[in-house]
Order: C-alpha cells, then structure tokens, then sequence
C-alpha cells in the first residue's frame, strides 16, 4: 500500500516553524510522507493526500490570504477522493468554526495547544465523515515532548516556553498562545544534548518572549545561567536565541553573552517605536532611554555584536514628532538590520480600537524615510567588516544566486550572511570556513577568494547522511531526510523558503 503523503504551509513566526516541524513528525510517526516540493498531481490536483495549513494572526488581511488559498484547494480536493485539509495555529485558534462555516470543505480545525492531536483528528474525520474541531483553550503537553522531524541537520530551534505574559496593544498572540509557561532546565539541556550527539552544531533558543524565561518558575536570572549551562555544552558551537524584550534584559544576561564563548554576538531586539509617547500607549513597559541604554551595554560587552530589530510605522496616534524619535534612536542604535512594518489593524487588539489611526499615505510615506535611512546604516556597518577574516557555519539554500554565481553561503558568528567563492575541495552545509571579506552590500557581505581553511564537522557528517540514505521515521528529536530551513536573522520570510507574515516572535515582542 502507498503510504499518504503530506504537504505542510507555514506562515508567520519563528515558533510556527517549529510547531511545523512537529506536525511533520507526528504526521511521519503516524505513517505519511512529504510530498515532492513543488510537484503537481497528474489530474491538476494536488500533489499531496493531505495539507496542512499551519496560520499567523498577526497582520489584518491573514483571514483573507488563508481562505483564498483554502479556495484554491477546493476543486482540486473535489477531484480527488480522500484527499484531506488541515487548518491550524493562531488563526484557527481565533476562528474556529467560523473556517469551517467559511470553507466547508476543511476537515479538520486545531489550535495551538493542541497540535499533538492532529493525526488523531484526521483518522476521526476520515471515519466520520465530518469536520473535527477541536481547539483546546489551555496547553495539554509541553509541545518538545512530541516528535519532530527537523528542517536542518546542523541548526535547531530549541524551545525554552511557550505564551506570553505581556499585554501590547497591537498583538493578539497572548490571546492565542496564552501564558507563559516554561520548560524545566533539565529537559532544555536534554534536548541541547540529544540534538548535539545527532551532529547539530548551532541551536537557537526560542520563546515568545525568550529572556523572560524563569518567571513561571521564579528565578529572575534562570535565562541567563541556561545561556552558561548551553556554553558547558561539548560539541556545541553557536548558540543564538529569539526574541527577548527590553523590559526583562537584565545585566547578567548581557554578562552571559559575553562571557560564553560558544553564545554568539548577535543581539534581536525589538524596538517597535522610538517615541517613549507610543511606547506606553503600546504598553511596552520600557522607554526610549532604557532600550538605547542595553544597546550602550550590550556594546560595551561585546564591541563586535551585530543588532537588528523590529520597528512598527504608523502606530495609532503617532505624530510626525514621535516619527522622528524612532529616527532618532536608528541613528543612536545603528541595527544592523531593521525589520520594518506598517502599522495594521489586527482584529480583537486594543490598538485596532484607537483613535487617531494614521493615514495609508502617511504610514508609506514614514516607512520610506525609515527603510532609506536604515539600509544607509546597515551598508555603513557592512562596510565596517571588509577585510576582516570570519569563520563561517556553511549553510544550506541561503544564497539564491549561489548556483549561478558558483558562490556558497554562509552565516558569521553575528549572524550576517557571506557569500564566498567555491574552493577546489568539498564543502557540505554544516562544514566551518575561514574567508577573508572583501566587498559589502546592504544585506550581505561577500568573500571573493575560496576559503584559506576548511574545517569538515560532525554538522556536515550529519547533513551528508542525511542526503544519501533513504529517509527515516521522525523520532523524538530526529533529524529529517529533506532540504533545510535556515535559521537566519529573524524577519519576514525567515527562515527563507516558508512564506511568513512577522519578524522574531510574530513580530510583535
């Protein structure tokens, strides 16, 4: 019998890619298999037996590019008996029966907290002949305790919590995620420790809102003593995390960062606004003066750090005024890279409820100045590493002109994406190398001699097992047999080959 296969669509943040990594590895456990990437039914129907939406909620028009894509399907699940459809994440925990009534033809709804039942709910709407919804209102399972099957064979999201104890006015995922709810340190460290003996060489530690982590079980510095414990990690060579939040980045944090080698000089930090006005009407519980005062420690600390952020254009009530505060501290701050959004409207916040909201014109107008200024600073700060000799994690589908420029990619230790010309030997993503830069762009920096080392790893072992036997089942932190997800700076379409809607942490932490 041909096992069915599985097609999974993820859109919006950092921790809907790794939910979808555990979609696919229970849907794998459960029997399925991925289907080819872009292939294309022989009828014109779909290529898979079953898809999975995996939805954000986080931007205005989410509805409208779901059930458009829910439309799609349609007749092509039409001609093709038993072929099912799957919607979860934010948005079906917002919506709920309201997907079903819209879309009649979706089989099964699920929420957040509930992911681990999806292949059960499937089997029951097969049987039935029913749509299932079911969306728990609270977290059943820690989700790392179901099976995943990893995008990467060298790089790995690690989640630290999940939910949120914040309240911004113009994000609706406290209301979806729910609260903050930690992991024990112990079973972090497990999960560090069985992906290292897999071969991963890089984890990113993932939350919500990441640095808060310890609150739920009250130990105000537990975030930064993980940061040490993932130092004392054998094999582990980079460690990042995503995304913190001002209010709760506390010094010892920064201590840690610098004082553990294996913690990289990588720093995302959300800025959103520069007007400490718009801060408090966005309840960001900290001001202009306290976010430009980590920028000037965490400097201080660690001289080479690369910063990038988030910034919202065009918040409800914000003056020409306040616009010139968020300038301000761009120019103070000098990201690395910013991730700039116009304001929208997200149903069931307090901001879509405001007065004063901005005109279109003005928002766009705003964002140009900001994107100009930005991209101004981030070739200034590019320019900066010209001549400098970096080593790189090799990494895989970063570069979208490698194949016609016979270039690889990789990232730097602040996370800043290098192409570099191919050397005469093999070089597998996972691998380590040293190059000289030698031209900076933008968004990019380039290194146009081959490599003057190169440093085969256990990371490239594994990511060439990977490629040359045939795929295994999912396990509890197995690797999978397909191509990679990256995990580069946080922002829109990161990792780069899902189509995403928000920056680190739904772009609103």
């Amino acid at each position: 019998m041909t096992a069915k296969t599985y097609e999974l669509r993820t859109f919006g943040c950092q921790m809907n890619v790794h939910d979808s990594e555990r979609m696919a590895g229970l849907l794998e456990e459960a029997g399925y298999v991925r289907a080819p990437e872009g292939a294309e039914g022989g009828d014109g129907g779909a290529a898979a037996d079953l898809v999975v939406f995996n939805t954000c909620a986080v931007r205005e028009n989410a509805d409208n590019r779901l059930y458009g894509n829910l439309g799609q399907l349609a007749p092509k699940k039409a001609a093709r008996p038993g072929m099912q459809i799957a919607v979860g994440g934010c948005l079906a925990q917002k919506d709920r029966e309201t997907i079903v009534k819209k879309a009649p033809w979706v089989d099964v709804v699920f929420g957040t907290h509930n992911v681990g039942k999806l292949p059960v709910l499937l089997e029951r709407a097969r049987v039935q002949q029913e749509a299932q919804v079911e969306i728990a209102e609270s977290l059943e399972a820690f989700p790392s305790t179901l099976p995943t099957r990893r995008e990467s064979a060298y790089a790995a999201w690690v989640s630290v919590s999940v939910g949120c104890n914040n309240t911004c006015t113009f994000c609706i995922v406290p209301q979806l995620r729910g609260k903050e709810k930690d992991r024990r340190p112990g079973d972090i460290l497990a999960e560090v420790e069985a992906l290292v003996a897999e071969g991963v060489t890089e984890i990113t530690l993932l939350g919500q809102n990441v640095n808060a982590y310890g609150s739920d079980i009250g130990d105000r510095e537990a975030f930064g003593k993980l940061l040490r414990a993932c130092g004392r990690v054998e094999g582990l060579e980079r460690v990042r995390f995503t995304s913190p939040h001002p209010r709760d980045f506390t010094d010892d944090v920064i201590e840690a960062m610098a004082e553990t080698p294996n913690v990289m000089p990588q720093l995302h930090m959300p800025l959103q606004s520069g007007s400490s006005r718009v801060l408090k009407a966005m309840r960001r519980s900290y001001r202009q003066e306290r976010f430009l005062g980590i920028i000037e420690k965490v400097r201080a600390a660690m001289p080479q750090a690369a910063i990038s952020t988030d910034i919202i254009v065009g918040f409800p009530g914000e003056t020409e005024e306040d616009f010139q505060e968020t300038l301000h501290v761009v120019r103070e701050a000098r990201f690395a890279q910013a991730f700039t959004f116009q304001y929208s409207k997200r149903p069931g916040t307090p901001a879509a409820e405001m007065d004063g909201q901005i005109p279109k014109k003005t928002v766009q107008e705003r964002y140009e100045r900001l994107v100009a200024l930005q991209e101004e600073i981030s070739w200034e700060e590019n320019r900066k590493q010209v001549g400098r000799t970096l080593e790189l994690l090799v990494a895989e589908g970063e570069g979208r002109k490698d194949e016609a420029t016979r270039r690889l990619s990789g990232r730097a230790p602040d996370n800043r994406l290098v192409h570099f010309a191919r050397p005469e030997g093999p070089v597998r993503p996972g691998d380590m190398v040293t190059v000289e830069v030698t031209y900076a762009a933008p968004h990019h920096l380039l290194a146009e001699a081959p490599p003057t080392a190169v440093r085969r790893t256990r990371a490239g072992d594994a990511w060439e097992a990977r490629n040359s036997a045939p795929r295994q089942p999912a396990g509890r932190t197995g690797q999978a047999a397909q191509k990679g997800v990256m995990l580069g700076l946080p922002g829109v379409g990161a990792p780069e080959p899902l189509a995403a809607d928000a920056a680190g942490g739904c772009g609103a932490c």
